[in-house]
């Protein structure tokens, strides 16, 4: 049985297979197909086929994850979507929070929400908080919304009552109305997706939810019409937000919760990784073609954001959605990211990415901006011939006259601003790696660093010892780590319910039996009729008596009151640097994590025969270290040749088919007798 699993990044889509019987490991990569993301798709299929002889025929496990959903709603192109509310909160999408969070800015401007107004529609209905009816619903104002939004061709409608996380019967039967009037519409209910307090939060979330549903409703239906045809008849699963996977099915009801597809396969894959080496707390960086993303792994499961914002910068409020998703901080400092002079003369690199199309300039594909990519080609860093597997040539010259056109500018050469580009992008990267650890509490120094992607291991050393990392951990197929670590997930269902209550003894008690139901519908949602191979683990988010935002503290069914508010306190000091152990304790939300066991991908151990240091030694080649030692001779060795046991001092290369790993002095790597590098700092 082979398990196979396509990341599409926004530069390249990757393959990972994996033959559980043998422990084969098939892998590609190709450029990412914008314009329909399934192309690249059968594209590095076809290329595993022809590299590395992979038999379609043998895939009984298909897991895909991809930027479909982030896209559509990052370049506005979801459907038309219309919204159905509870009178007198039409505007609830635009009038927000009411915060601003650039506060010094008097031009700033809310966000746009994606419905506009003329599609909210209010109809009559009222429940309280406590789930009381004081108005029923009035089918009248349904259908007469029915009516408008079949003459403004509105593809996809939300749904959204006042408390239905309470009581969501009126959502259902506004929803049922709807879909027998609008058969050919999508309908979605905030039921469906979220069962959470805070209407703005409630309600962008749905209104997303709609916004790309029919799209990768229709994206989904191709994708495993053009996998049947290349043979590929499994099982089809989708990379989760959540750091699980799910269906197809599953994932078209839900599709919100693929937007953060991509980036947690590498979270679920750094776990896994961690767990080998016996390190529950990792911090992990992927650097991809596009971005930069990191997370902190805890206790073996990467933490999840309970308060996620699609587009949020400090000075943007972004758009807040309420599903689970892996705590990822992610800037804009990839491989393809551009480097430019601002206003004040000072260097800047990305967001701004040149992508697969034209890609950087020394792709040779028509790219004249000065990448990131192309500063690593113009100090060595890159073999020019083994890129890509050597699916493509990288054009040295060209890179350096992209580089000049900084370079001049900034009064420097060449090299030194190629260097400065670099310097750029790894303070970036230091910046949002401090935010998943510093600023919430974590020590670096506690932590191992798992580096991946594409342009992550020629950084990694450095960020580490930036970091004062415990180690620098360089996974096997580290460039396209993000599609291994989705044969590393299991299928997973996160459900949240809102729970108000006093944290007292009684409370404890309603909390197990609030539980014990939400396990239930965990069943269903698996379609199981018992609990056996399941794994849940729950949460209790909680919060001392008038504060606004909660802290989540780990529950056990048996737990004592006085154990369970110490737990709170702790994860309240943690977060926020005090407690308060006297003061008043309310539970808001309840958290069950529900994970089905299963096989995933291993790495095998190395058959040390036959390998040596020399025999793994490639040659040499000049690297620039900038004030670090200007150019420097550095050994190179192939990933696949290296021995496990074997010690070796920096400055060196490793070079393997998707990534190139650089040590710097002072440094020493190793290899583990399952592959993964180890790079530590020499004691002096």
């Amino acid at each position: 049985m082979i398990r196979l699993a396509t990341d599409v990044g926004g530069t390249f889509t990757d393959l990972v297979g994996y033959d559980e019987k043998t422990g084969m490991v098939f892998t590609s990569k190709s450029l990412t197909t914008p314009q329909d993301q399934s192309i690249g798709v059968l594209d590095v299929i076809d290329r595993a086929q022809s590299a590395s002889g992979l038999d379609p025929d043998k895939v009984r496990f298909f897991a895909h994850g991809g930027t479909t959903v982030i896209n559509a709603i990052t370049e506005r192109k979801g459907v038309r979507t219309a919204l159905v509310t509870t009178a007198g909160f039409r505007d609830v999408l635009e009038i927000g929070r009411g915060n601003r969070p650039d506060l010094y800015n008097l031009q700033f401007h809310s966000p746009e929400p994606f419905i506009p107004r003329k599609l909210r529609t209010e109809v009559r209905e009222r429940v309280g908080a406590d789930g009381r009816v004081f108005e029923p619903l009035n089918e009248d104002d349904v259908r007469q919304a029915a009516r408008l939004f079949l003459e403004e061709g509105v593809e996809a409608v939300a749904v959204i009552f006042l408390h239905s996380y309470a009581y969501p019967d009126h959502e259902k039967q506004c929803a049922a109305l709807l879909r027998d009037l609008l058969p050919d519409v999508t309908v979605c209910a905030s039921y469906e997706i979220s069962r959470q307090w805070r209407e703005y939060e409630r309600t962008n979330t749905v209104a997303l939810n709609a916004y790309v549903q029919p799209i990768i409703q229709r994206y989904f239906a191709n994708l495993e019409k053009a996998l049947a045809a290349k043979g590929v008849y499994s099982a089809y699963y989708a990379m989760l937000s959540n750091g699980g996977v799910a269906t197809f099915s599953q994932a078209v009801a839900s599709p919100l919760t693929l937007v953060e597809s991509g980036p947690s396969g590498g979270a679920a894959g750094a776990a896994r990784i961690g767990a080998i080496l016996g390190e529950k707390d990792v911090l992990y960086l992927d650097v991809g073609g596009t971005t930069a993303k990191c997370t902190l792994i805890r206790d073996g499961k990467p933490s999840l954001d309970a308060e996620y914002k699609l587009e949020w910068a400090r000075t943007f409020p972004g758009y807040p959605v309420q599903v689970p998703v892996v705590d990822i901080v992610e800037i804009g400092s990839g491989g393809g990211s551009i480097a430019w002079i601002d206003a004040a003369g000072g260097l800047r690199v990305g967001p701004k990415s040149a992508g697969s199309v034209p890609g950087p300039a020394c792709y040779g594909l028509g790219g004249t901006e000065p990448t990131l990519t192309d500063a690593k080609v113009a100090i060595g860093l890159l073999d020019p011939v083994a890129f890509a597997e050597g699916a493509m040539t990288l054009d040295v010259e060209l890179a350096r006259q992209a580089i000049t056109r900084l370079a001049g500018p900034l009064g420097l050469s060449v090299d030194d601003a190629a260097q400065a580009m670099i310097d750029v992008a790894e303070s970036n990267m230091i910046n949002a790696l401090k935010l998943v650890t510093v600023q919430r509490g974590h020590d670096p120094r506690d932590l191992a660093l798992i580096v991946s992607g594409g342009a992550g291991p020629m950084l990694g050393a450095r960020l580490g010892r930036e970091l004062n990392a415990k180690s620098i951990i360089i996974p096997p197929h580290s460039g396209i780590f993000s599609a291994w670590g989705m044969l590393a997930a299991h299928p997973r269902a996160d459900i949240r319910k809102t729970w108000f209550s006093p944290l007292v003894a009684s409370s404890l008690g309603e909390l197990a039996k609030l539980f014990a139901d939400m396990e239930d519908e965990a069943l269903s949602y698996f379609d199981l009729d018992a609990k056996d191979g399941i794994a849940f683990s729950y949460t209790v988010e909680m919060r001392y008596h008038g504060q606004e935002h909660s802290v989540s503290t780990r529950f056990t069914p048996l737990v004592q009151l006085a154990d369970f508010a110490e737990a709170f306190h702790l994860a309240h000091e943690t977060a926020y640097s005090f407690r308060q152990p006297d003061a008043r304790i309310e539970v808001t939300n309840l958290h069950l994590q529900a994970e089905i066991a299963g096989n995933v991908i291993d790495c095998p151990l190395i058959d040390n025969d036959g390998r040596t240091v020399a025999k793994a030694r490639k040659g040499e080649r000049k690297v620039y270290f900038g004030n670090d030692g200007g150019w420097k001779l550095c050994a190179v060795y192939d990933r696949n040749g290296l021995p496990c046991g074997e010690r070796l001092s920096g400055p060196l290369l490793v070079e393997e088919p998707t990534t190139t790993t650089l040590v710097h002095a002072g440094q020493a790597l190793e290899i583990t007798d399952r592959g993964i590098m180890v790079i530590t700092e020499e004691v002096r």
